[in-house]
């Protein structure tokens, strides 16, 4: 596995969505991606995980520890902000993690109305890798038609994910983070790791 991988002068896009259950591995996957990488980050955070408080956290400690993850960047939070992504050219890399239902459904459907669906639309009309990081109770039902369609899309590459609660909810999935390095450092190749499903 490409654990490692350099993107050392390489700038990567990280946006985060209101899975908030996933927000702790997806914050700490962050982390670990920056120290790993040496990459120049730009955080986008949803509107609704930007300001909100739940039992996982407060906002503030999430737009902190972002923020702080970034070496202090300033997290964009509008559709006016992440526009520029696109014909700047601003970034060589973009990952959604966490990235929900929602927001997978309507990337598949081509709408943008936030922060984070605005900056995926901006990056790929430039030919640039996306990694999602998905994390749903609906993954083997409502949302299957629209991983389907998006795997099927030029430049779209996804984390491995697997059931995280078989029992308790057997349609959920969830990606494994520990494997965002990997599928970044194939992303960058124009590879999809394998296997997807685990």
């Amino acid at each position: 596995m490409d654990r490692n991988i350099s993107l050392s002068g390489r700038r990567v896009g990280w946006a985060l969505c209101g899975s908030f259950c996933t927000l702790e591995p997806a914050v700490s996957a962050l982390e670990r991606f920056v120290s790993a990488t040496g990459a120049e980050m730009m955080p986008i955070m949803s509107d609704i995980t930007y300001n909100t408080t739940t039992r996982f956290g407060t906002a503030d400690y999430w737009r902190k520890r972002v923020s702080e993850a970034c070496g202090g960047a300033k997290i964009l939070t509008s559709v006016y902000e992440t526009e520029p992504i696109g014909p700047k050219k601003l970034l060589d890399l973009m990952v959604i993690a966490p990235c929900t239902s929602n927001t997978l459904a309507k990337m598949a459907l081509g709408i943008c109305d936030s922060a984070v669906l605005m900056a995926a639309k901006a990056h790929l009309r430039n030919e640039r890798p996306l990694v999602i990081a998905l994390a749903t109770n609906d993954a083997l039902s409502a949302s299957a038609a629209n991983i389907g369609a998006l795997l099927c899309r030029r430049n779209v590459y996804f984390v491995p994910l697997g059931q995280d609660d078989p029992s308790g909810k057997p349609r959920s999935c969830i990606a494994d983070f520990a494997r965002l390095e990997e599928t970044v450092a194939a992303a960058m190749r124009g590879e999809q790791v394998q296997p997807i499903i685990f």
